[in-house]
């Protein structure tokens, strides 16, 4: 979507680089919804015996993630102080200056 808009971007692979504490942190103090949704809640999340209600906390979230960078939601776009879990990708229109 980023593209077909002409939009520059840069990808960061958080599995082969993870993001360190301080990247995480400025994350969920931006993000536009609770830091609770950017952990991925899927079979990995049920493997590890995790409890939604224990990582509900930007302190819990972060800590969660940093150990395991899979459980993160994604695509997470970032732009101009703001972040949005891209997922539908119709949620970042907005942070690109796209009204629908």
């Amino acid at each position: 979507m980023l593209r077909a808009r002409g939009v520059e971007f840069d990808i960061v692979e958080y599995l082969k680089t993870p993001l360190h504490r301080t990247a995480l942190e400025h994350i969920v103090a931006i993000l536009d919804t609770s830091a609770a949704e950017l952990v991925r809640k899927d079979r990995r999340f049920e493997e590890l015996g995790l409890k939604a209600a224990d990582y509900v906390s930007a302190e819990a979230v972060v800590a969660l993630l940093l150990k395991h960078p899979e459980l993160m939601q994604r695509p997470i776009v970032v732009k101009g102080g703001k972040a949005v879990i891209a997922r539908p990708p119709e949620r970042l229109l907005p942070l690109i200056g796209v009204v629908n």
